[in-house]
């Protein structure tokens, strides 16, 4: 049989620990309400020794104020539980005090930790983790210590030959290096300056103080041009990083947080100064005032270059910062050569303390240091070719499509003899202006968007040269005609290559354009192909003009040209060194006959790749060739007869 359960000597029945716990619950909620220990033992039944002993033990009178508080809630709420019937009014009492509940659970838990962020769950979200990682992401121009690894590494894999030896040679004080054209020099050197910040910031985060990056500052032709190193930066640091780059210059956040170890302690990095990457137009009075390493791209094609390069390097004074010129060649008239050659370094010095240049493609193939201590370089195309640009280009096929002297000067960095030009460098260089700060009526922005239109409603002419005997040369212009007929300046909005296409493509190019622009003139050379892209042109725009290349015609158009350059009538962006090396082509010749003179774009005689000089000549043939050509005084010219 079961034994009967153990009678305590003091004769009170036995109960569970579980009726204790909660008898002593009971009775500290009661003592913390202010009932006395007399008071308790008789609503419960306990005896008083029993209360006194639980009240010793568990110190009711050193609570803190939060436990009582806590005590009132939870009795409060088990009432209202516990209450029938339990009303709507009931249930929002228990929400109340439920959330009373969590606010001193987190009192208590900030006692423990002292951390603001306990005590309030806003300021908790904005410290954790996840909060930390999205303002990072949405920190402007801010990259992480592995996105730079990332960057440098991205680089490092993507030269070619030759660009590693720019690379290696990016500690020098002076760099001067002629190249060929397209061989990527632009994109190569947009890269380089992110690189250069990226291989900085990385040592300096190692502990490295001599590494502080520096600005990078890009001066080209023309604003335009200057963007084309930004467009370059931004493209390429948001395939590699995600990181989409802000601003114009981009200003670099370089305020790293503190980077937690392996036993996690946080160490602060650091502290380095914000670099900026500045596109400048050379203009002598803008492109100075900030300091940093300087790249000065297409230097050779330069109005002024010798005013322009006195103020520029200033930028690049202290011994910390670099210099980088590249460009391809012009003529040995402009500026650019005296300072390639060393003629400037020498010119003023004693003969005891002159020193030639050896600028022969033998001696700068590979680079080397000169007198005044710079370093050049001259890579052909074939030079490219051997160090990795072949996988790109086919130099016999170049050979095919452009004239030995065309591609002498274009691809083998030999610089024009303009002499016999009908349009020498000195002539249409005054011709070259920064559009993007000068003409505000025309937005470039606009050509890419659907429906856009970067000139208004405002009329334009249209110029085409298309390609001769299947070559692919073609060339379109948008010319802005002037205000004042015969006075105002023409101005070149737009070029675009048509390669590629057949007539047919051509013709649809031609009506794309005319759907942005308010067309009011379009004129075709009808020489060869031209003749099949006039017809259907002619078929939606009936006005088209018919240009037959003849010796008059074409003689026509260049004088025309000659004296529209020479009045400082026309203008095109900076940038387009193209338009400039198209016109210095173009040069008198015989005929077969040898009686005659026409002009052509190569010594053979054959038509050809001057084809947006040629297409703005057809442009400009819109208006009569004696327009302009009166004396501009208020009362005109007078003859007088003495007897």
């Amino acid at each position: 049989m079961p034994c009967a359960p153990a009678i305590p000597e003091n004769d009170e029945p036995a109960i569970s620990r579980q009726v204790g716990r909660a008898q002593r619950r009971q009775a500290r909620s009661l003592y913390f309400r202010g009932w006395t220990l007399t008071q308790i033992a008789a609503e419960l039944g306990v005896k008083y020794g029993t209360l006194a002993a639980w009240k010793s033990r568990e110190a009711w009178d050193e609570a803190a104020p939060i436990a009582v508080v806590d005590d009132c809630l939870e009795a409060k709420i088990v009432t209202l539980l516990e209450k029938e019937p339990f009303t709507e009014g009931d249930m929002k009492r228990v929400d109340f005090l439920m959330r009373q509940l969590e606010r001193s659970a987190r009192i208590k838990k900030y006692e423990q930790t002292g951390r603001e962020g306990d005590l309030n769950p806003k300021i908790g979200n904005r410290n954790d983790d996840k909060a930390k990682a999205k303002r990072a992401d949405k920190r402007k121009n801010f990259l992480s210590r592995e996105q730079w690894q990332a960057l440098l590494d991205d680089f490092e894999a993507w030269c070619f030959e030759y660009q590693r030896e720019w690379w290696d040679q990016r500690h020098q004080r002076t760099r001067k290096i002629r190249k060929s054209r397209q061989i990527g020099a632009t994109v190569y050197f947009s890269r380089e300056s992110v690189a250069k910040v990226a291989e900085d910031v990385l040592a300096t985060l190692d502990g490295e103080d001599d590494r502080a990056p520096r600005n990078q500052i890009f001066l080209s032709a023309s604003q335009r041009q200057a963007n084309k190193f930004r467009r370059e930066i931004v493209k390429w640091v948001r395939r590699v990083t995600g990181v989409e780059l802000k601003g114009n210059p981009i200003m670099l956040d370089l305020a790293f947080p503190p980077e937690v170890d392996e036993d996690g302690e946080a160490h602060a990095l650091p502290a380095m100064d914000a670099v900026g990457f500045y596109p400048l137009s050379t203009n002598s009075a803008t492109a100075q005032g900030e300091s940093g390493d300087f790249y000065f791209d297409e230097f050779a094609w330069v109005h002024g270059f010798k005013e322009l390069n006195g103020v520029a390097s200033g930028m690049a004074t202290h011994q910390i910062y670099r210099k980088t010129y590249f460009s391809t060649p012009s003529t040995k008239t402009h500026q650019s050569y005296a300072f390639w050659s060393g003629e400037d370094w020498n010119a003023g010095r004693p003969k005891g303390q002159q020193k030639p240049f050896d600028i022969s493609h033998r001696n700068l193939r590979n680079g080397a240091i000169m007198p005044d201590g710079s370093w050049q370089q001259l890579v052909t195309i074939h030079d490219a070719v051997a160090k990795g640009l072949g996988k790109l280009v086919d130099v016999d096929k170049l050979r095919t499509e452009y004239s030995p002297e065309r591609f002498a000067n274009l691809f083998e960095c030999e610089d024009i003899d303009d002499s016999e030009s009908s349009f020498p460098y000195a002539l249409c260089a005054p011709a070259r202006v920064d559009s993007f700060q000068k003409w505000r009526d025309f937005h470039p922005a606009q050509i890419e968007m659907p429906s856009g239109r970067p000139f208004g409603d405002k009329p334009v002419w249209l110029g085409y040269d298309p390609n001769k005997q299947g070559r692919d040369d073609a060339a379109l212009v948008i010319v802005a005609p002037p205000d004042v007929p015969g006075k105002g300046k023409f101005r070149v909005l737009e070029k675009l290559r048509l390669n590629g296409f057949d007539f047919a493509g051509q013709a649809e190019k031609i009506r794309e354009v005319c759907r942005r622009y308010n067309v009011v003139d379009i004129a075709i050379d009808t020489t060869g192909h031209g003749q099949a892209v006039w017809e259907l042109v002619s078929k939606w725009f009936p006005a088209a003009r018919r240009i037959n290349y003849s010796v008059s015609s074409k003689t026509a158009l260049v004088i025309k040209g000659q004296h529209v350059f020479r009045k400082g009538r026309i203008e095109f962006d900076s940038g387009w060194t193209d338009v400039m090396q198209a016109f210095i082509a173009i040069r008198p010749a015989l005929t077969g006959s040898q009686k005659g003179v026409t002009y052509v774009a190569r010594r053979n005689g054959e038509i050809g790749h001057a084809d947006v000089a040629w297409a703005i000549l057809h442009a400009l043939s819109n208006e009569p060739l004696e327009a302009g050509t009166s004396s501009e005084g208020a009362g005109g010219g007078f003859v007088k007869f003495y007897d």
